[in-house]
């Protein structure tokens, strides 16, 4: 079995924690938090320790799931891939481009393997959506938003995450990894813009966002992000590809909560819409959950490790799609687009 221990219990840790624990190729052998969180009572029996260094000495891992936030992703990556261990870490992979090249070329100087948490890569329905829209051709327009009208705790954690990362790059990495799955060609060019609509947070920072992504290929995509109670929730879940030949998009039912976590990852209805032809709508009402993804998730990585997959490409696209949304970022606070 794999030695497993799990740093950070948010929403994602608690969720990654109970797969290991009933997932029987993973020992869940230790929990990191600097608090005692909440947990399901599946894992009540597991002690908490507060420091994660002292748990990698002592426990010796042969996994490390990193689930803290974004500040501290680099830093405990490397420092559980020098002890040996192989790591799963949340998205980002870091905070900035330096930081993601420096956990990719350690898992590589170390021979670990490394899983970053782009759960959309797992979800079937996801993975069809990629496949239908390369299927029509590109070049493609992408149409994507995530906004949330958060409020009671989830504001609370999304005004904690707003002290390192901002939402355009904290939720924007899945999108843009699947952008970059489904057209293939460089980004070339970012233009971003955003506002800050609270007094609760930074000075410095800004809680809606969104910005333009040019391609080499002649793609263009867009991404919009907002947190906080004052959002709308009118049409806060876009998700379109289009290309010469049609699009592809996904539908949702009319009583949808942007403050659900299962809708983040929930399709309802896939229509495909090809020029000239009737409309095709498949019915995804039998997708997995949430909980079911970070299975799939954690599966992977156990197969990851016992076959020795090849990551590289997926360590590459990690690196890349944040790299898009720091240059998005970057353009919002400078006022300019950003070559990349």
């Amino acid at each position: 079995m794999i030695r497993t221990l799990v740093a950070g219990l948010g929403t994602m840790g608690r969720s990654h924690a109970l797969a290991y624990h009933r997932n029987p190729a993973f020992d869940l052998v230790g929990l990191v938090n600097r608090s005692a969180p909440r947990l399901d009572p599946a894992l009540e029996g597991y002690a908490i320790e507060a420091d994660f260094h002292a748990a990698l000495s002592r426990l010796k891992p042969d996994l490390v799931n990193i689930s803290t936030y974004s500040d501290s992703h680099a830093d405990y990556a490397v420092a559980a891939m020098e002890a040996g261990a192989h790591v799963f870490v949340e998205k980002p992979l870091a905070t900035t481009v330096a930081d993601a090249r420096r956990v990719v070329d350690c898992a590589r100087a170390n021979g670990r393997k490394l899983v970053v948490g782009y759960i959309l890569r797992h979800h079937p329905s996801w993975m069809r959506l990629i496949a239908e829209a390369r299927a029509l051709g590109g070049p493609y327009v992408f149409r994507l938003n995530l906004n949330q009208q958060s409020s009671g705790p989830t504001w609370e954690v999304h005004k904690t995450l707003m002290q390192t990362t901002s939402p355009i790059v904290d939720c924007g990495v899945h999108y843009v990894d699947v952008m970059c799955q489904i057209t293939d060609a460089k980004p070339v060019e970012v233009r971003g813009m955003g506002l800050r609509l609270s007094e609760d947070i930074a000075p410095d920072m800004y809680n809606y966002g969104h910005f333009q992504v040019l391609f080499d290929d002649g793609s263009v995509g867009w991404y919009e992000a907002g947190w906080g109670p004052m959002m709308s929730d009118t049409a806060f879940f876009v998700k379109d590809v289009v290309s010469p030949r049609g699009a592809v998009s996904i539908r949702m039912p009319e009583d949808a909560k942007s403050d659900d976590h299962d809708t983040h990852t929930k399709t309802s209805t896939l229509r495909i819409h090809r020029v000239g032809q009737p409309d095709e709508d498949l019915n995804m009402a039998d997708e997995p959950g949430h909980q079911d993804l970070c299975e799939r998730e954690q599966a992977f990585v156990a197969r990851a490790i016992a076959e020795d997959l090849d990551l590289s490409r997926h360590m590459e696209d990690a690196v890349a799609s944040l790299a898009i949304c720091l240059a998005a970022d970057q353009s919002v606070r400078t006022g300019q687009p950003v070559k990349v």
